[in-house]
């Protein structure tokens, strides 16, 4: 009887593929999917390590699409529209909805100080704004290019951070931060945390790209996990395990939302950055935040299976971590393509 892996390729095989090759060239994506082409306008939204992919779009010449610019201080151009980090699936789905008048939550205006806070953008006005009413104006013109930026794209990147967030008992409205995080309301408040299922979150994924393809029917999706492990967790767990935890779920309903429809797919920055055949060399030594080396490990395998090779003369891929040394600008590069806007980090200020 014939043996049934025989015919299997070198991918199929730990020895062949990961135990074997130096980490550099461990290549974790059997097959892309789709391509994108230098005018599909791309977006991309997620948690902080999202901001790595639109970063290398845009270096490369490919079409990032901007819909709400203006300076980069106060975070616009970090995401398409500036709606800050959103780390759960369940905010991107309410953001849709609050953008198209879907629903509309009980939170408008959160205080830090003698400052006002978006509930859903805490720190995107880095003094707060001065008025409830200056808050709701600039929320008005945010949500306006939440809509162009579904109306316009093609392609939508979406990184999946966190299980763990802080939901409204009124109406389920999600945050990206604990009240008292950084504002919040004058009392308590009805809040609570809650930690995402598998179900869930295939359920908000699922209604999100239908919802999404109601605009834009060819939108193509590719959906990734960071590698970045929990700040802190509410849970009664340990750390370690609420981060191994988090991660899997969102693993498996990455990939069981790939599974379902055409023209969406998963991609393996996870697996690159914390695989066993790197031995943690691309996380600094908090054990959390990824090297610059390691981010650019990531987006020059992205580039080579993603960003259509022949219909852009794009750029040299960024080098992994591999001698000899990266030149002083090298290195200064890298530094920049590994310095990212992180909501949860003042979790632990």
């Amino acid at each position: 009887m014939p043996n049934p892996y025989q015919s299997q390729p070198d991918r199929a095989f730990w020895s062949r593929s990961v135990a074997r090759p130096a980490p550099e060239d461990v290549d974790p994506v059997a097959a892309a999917g789709f391509r994108i082409g230098p005018h599909e306008r791309v977006v991309t939204a997620g948690s902080c390590f999202a901001q790595h992919i639109s970063r290398a779009i845009q270096a490369r010449g490919f079409n990032y699409l901007v819909t709400e610019p203006g300076p980069q201080d106060r975070q616009y151009g970090v995401y398409p529209a500036r709606f800050g980090n959103l780390y759960t699936a369940r905010q991107f789905r309410q953001l849709f909805q609050r953008a198209f008048g879907l629903f509309q939550p009980h939170d408008t205006a959160w205080r830090r100080g003698e400052a006002w806070v978006d509930p859903f953008r805490p720190q995107v006005e880095p003094d707060g704004f001065p008025t409830a009413e200056a808050l709701i104006a600039d929320r008005d013109r945010h949500l306006a290019a939440v809509r162009d930026m579904f109306d316009q794209a093609d392609v939508l990147v979406f990184t999946l951070g966190l299980t763990e967030g802080w939901v409204s008992t009124v109406d389920g409205a999600v945050f990206p931060l604990a009240p008292g995080v950084s504002g919040g309301p004058d009392d308590d408040g009805p809040y609570r945390p809650h930690n995402f299922t598998v179900a869930e979150i295939v359920d908000d994924l699922n209604a999100l790209i239908a919802d999404a393809r109601l605009l834009r029917p060819d939108l193509k999706v590719l959906l990734t996990v960071s590698p970045v492990p929990l700040v802190a967790t509410i849970t009664d767990r340990h750390v370690l395990t609420a981060t191994t935890y988090s991660k899997s779920v969102l693993r498996v309903a990455a990939e069981m939302v790939a599974a379902a429809h055409e023209g969406v797919g998963y991609f393996p920055s996870y697996e690159i950055i914390t695989g066993p055949h790197n031995g943690w060399r691309y996380l600094e030594p908090d054990l959390r935040s990824v090297r610059p080396e390691g981010v650019a490990q990531v987006m020059s395998i992205f580039a080579r299976h993603y960003l259509d090779p022949d219909a852009l003369a794009a750029p040299a891929p960024l080098r992994p971590a591999v001698a000899p040394r990266p030149s002083a600008d090298r290195a200064a590069e890298q530094a920049a393509l590994a310095d990212v806007i992180c909501d949860e980090e003042t979790l632990d200020r």
